[in-house]
């Protein structure tokens, strides 16, 4: 096998294919006139159904949601919210498209009664394929027993009504659009319905509930808040009568007549007291001190150092004067003696003076008793009268604060009274003027032309895609096919060179084509690439040409016999030729040829049960020798792997230039691997559009396993018309100036004759 043949077959079992957009254009081309039916098929069933569907219209009315109420009056409401945040507006969309508002659109415009928001109204619009589709699915479900059967339930009117409502809410909010303008408080409501008035109507009658929706939920919060604040008054009132009469009784109780500064001045009363307390506290430690001193025992002369007997005036006074005795004593003891009468007489007034002194410190000293004792009394009486204000005081704070307690529950019972009596003096004025939070800014007006369907855009759409969706199954079809039906697979996905290509020629089951289309002058085309087929192999083996050629194919049933016969006669016009049929298993050569079934051939040969001349015939149309396979023998594989065989063709060899050896199929048995040890190349036959790549791909891997020469592959049962359409095969033929004018002449002639 050549080194060609080898890389070009490892090529392809072992690398990755890579992607041919050539390929993919040659595949749409093949099929295009497929995908263009299939486009138009589709667009043509798509433009019916669109044309039956009934036109919907959509009409739109811009809402304007205010972000702050018209305040006429300075009054805070009882509902509201902080409409300047960004989740006020954003509740505000889910509002209107909410089921309260589908439910009271329903009610302001008697939906219910209104055909085309009853339910099942859509089946009686429906098209004439909807319907069936309908037809089929019920039928389908009412023929599966497994299936629950739905029981009819018999309603009452007022049952009936409500599914009704509840059917016509649901159409509201199916056919309810809402769209917020971006960076406005603008809001669309848009509305979709058959009847383009309809649904300038609708989409008005939301907008218009949605404010009465808002009107009422503040009226409804505003009488609320009345009928609780009533409630809530007669309450405080209740409770501000209670207090009232707590304090009055209080007052009545303790009789008092305005507490406010009898605690004040009983303050101001106990803390002279306690002054006066204090200072008499001091003179009291004071006197107790001096009595005790002038009554510890001590003489007259230690009373006399007492600071308090010293700093009394009438003894300051006597001592003066006992001084001044003193004095005069002194004096007249200088001069007289002490019996002289002057001297006598000073000292008797010395004495006088002294008991005088004695006297009055005496007359002190009794002065201090009593004013201990009339200190310690005062202190008493003072330490009583403190008590008692005490008591009257802390009597007084008790007073005070229960006074307190009282009035600060009357002040509060009061003001909350005071509040809420406001509050629904306030709240009943905005009773009478509610302002919505809302404005309609455009009415919506019908529609001239419908919302949908959009019929041009889908019937341009259903051909796009269905174009589309053809070349994918044009693609996957191609995919899946893995026969061989070009130069281009048998490169790519096989990895042999083509040899030829046989084209396909139209007969009836009683002609004979091997024998009759190669010499028929209007088979041109046939023939002359059977001859193409001949020349590729003698070019390919120039320089050492192929004496004994191996024909096989993958399967039964694809021309390997035809392309053996032909290529015998192809070769036999320029040399002597021998046609074997090596297919011992299901022979074909003797029954293409019209031998008797009893022929020897190449099983008797090798057996050694005849000569060779009585088994080679001459066929007189062509001069090429054949041998047949003979009588089929039980073991084929052993007789042709036998040494017989060897020696039959190397004495084959030596009497003529070429054999053409017809061998069995590779899938089916192994005989032609065994016969392809004593010929010099193998020429593979693959049908058109037909075998699998991996079929072909597993025979040629067994030749090239044992080490074979496969010398390329030859296309059999090529449709060249179609082929040529599809520019599959431009440029094979044509560089041997071949066209397909005679096939087309013969196609015509054949539908003429079969006619």
């Amino acid at each position: 096998m050549s080194a060609q043949s080898n890389g070009q077959l490892e090529a392809k079992l072992l690398d990755s294919e890579t992607i041919d957009l050539g390929h993919y254009w040659q595949t749409v081309r093949r099929y295009l006139w497929r995908i263009l039916g299939l486009a138009v098929f589709i667009t043509v069933l798509v433009a019916l159904i669109v044309m039956s569907i009934t036109p919907q219209y959509k009409a739109t009315a811009k809402l304007l949601i205010e972000s702050k109420q018209a305040k006429v009056l300075s009054i805070e409401e009882v509902y509201g919210l902080d409409s300047s945040r960004k989740e006020y507006f954003q509740t505000q969309y889910e509002i209107l498209q909410s089921r309260q508002i589908a439910e009271k659109v329903v009610e302001k415009l008697k939906l219910y009664e209104n055909p085309s928001f009853a339910p099942g109204y859509e089946a009686t619009q429906a098209n004439f394929i909807s319907k069936q589709l309908a037809a089929l699915k019920s039928s389908i479900i009412s023929s599966l027993p497994f299936l629950p059967q739905k029981e009819k339930v018999v309603l009452s009117e007022a049952q009936q009504l409500d599914a009704r409502k509840r059917y016509a809410t649901a159409k509201v909010m199916q056919a309810l659009e809402i769209n917020p303008l971006i960076n406005t408080q603008i809001v669309d409501i848009s509305f979709e319905h058959e009847d383009r008035q309809f649904a300038a109507i609708a989409a008005n009658a939301v907008g218009d509930v949605y404010i009465e929706n808002y009107l009422e939920s503040k009226l409804d919060m505003t009488t609320k808040a009345t009928t609780w604040l009533n409630e809530s008054l007669q309450g405080l009132r209740t409770k501000l009568d209670t207090a009232e009469r707590r304090l009055s009784a209080f007052y009545e109780q303790e009789k008092l007549v305005n507490i406010d500064g009898v605690v004040g001045l009983a303050a101001d009363e106990l803390q002279d007291l306690s002054r006066q307390l204090i200072d008499a506290q001091a003179a009291y430690n004071r006197a107790e001190t001096l009595y005790n001193q002038v009554n510890s025992g001590a003489t007259i002369a230690e009373l006399a150092d007492l600071p308090e007997v010293i700093n009394h005036p009438a003894v300051q006074n006597v001592k003066r004067e006992q001084i001044g005795a003193q004095s005069r004593v002194s004096e007249l003891s200088k001069v007289y003696g002490p019996k002289h009468p002057k001297m006598i007489a000073a000292q008797a007034e010395l004495s006088s003076i002294q008991n005088s002194l004695n006297d009055q410190i005496r007359s002190l000293v009794s002065g201090v008793n009593t004013d201990f004792s009339t200190a310690k009394l005062k202190l008493d009486a003072l330490r009583e009268e403190v008590n008692v204000n005490k008591e009257s005081f802390r009597k007084l704070t008790n007073l005070e604060s229960r006074h307190k307690a009282l009035q600060r529950e009357v002040d509060i019972n009061q003001q909350l009274y005071s509040s809420f009596f406001t509050r629904l003096n306030e709240t009943s004025e905005l009773g009478g003027f509610e302002s919505a939070n809302a404005r309609m800014l455009d009415l919506a007006v019908p529609p001239s032309f419908p919302s949908k369907p959009k019929k041009g855009l889908i019937i341009a759409a259903a051909f796009i895609v269905s174009l589309g969706f053809g070349v994918f199954l044009a693609l996957a079809m191609d995919a899946l096919n893995s026969g061989i039906r070009s130069v281009e697979d048998v490169e790519r996905k096989l990895g042999q060179r083509m040899l030829g290509l046989i084209p396909w020629e139209a007969h009836s089951k009683k002609d004979n084509l091997s024998l009759r289309h190669f010499f028929d002058g209007k088979r041109h085309t046939f023939s002359e690439a059977v001859r193409t087929l001949r020349t590729s192999l003698q070019l390919l083996n120039i320089d050492k040409p192929s004496k004994t050629i191996l024909v096989t194919s993958s399967v039964p049933k694809e021309g390997k016999s035809t392309v053996s016969i032909n290529l015998a006669f192809a070769i036999g016009q320029l040399s002597k030729v021998l046609l074997i049929d090596t297919d011992l298993r299901r022979p074909t050569i003797a029954n293409q040829f019209s031998l008797p079934g009893f022929q020897p051939g190449v099983a008797n040969l090798i057996a050694g049960t005849h000569t060779l001349e009585e088994c080679i015939v001459t066929d007189e149309m062509s001069g090429i020798d054949i041998i047949c396979a003979g009588t089929v023998p039980p073991n084929p594989q052993e007789l042709l792997a036998s040494d017989s065989f060897k020696v039959l063709m190397q004495d084959l060899k030596a009497r003529y230039e070429h054999i053409i050896v017809d061998s069995a199929p590779t899938q089916a048995v192994s005989d032609a691997i065994v016969v392809s040890k004593v010929c010099d190349s193998v020429v593979y036959v693959v049908k058109a559009d037909s075998t699998s790549d991996k079929l072909i791909t597993n025979g040629l891997s067994r030749f090239l396993q044992v080490g074979h020469r496969v010398d390329g592959v030859v296309l059999n049962q090529v449709d060249l018309r179609k082929a040529k359409k599809h520019g599959e095969y431009t440029g094979f033929y044509d560089q041997y100036g071949y066209h397909s004018y005679n096939q087309d002449n013969h196609y015509k002639a054949e539908k003429t004759k079969q006619s």
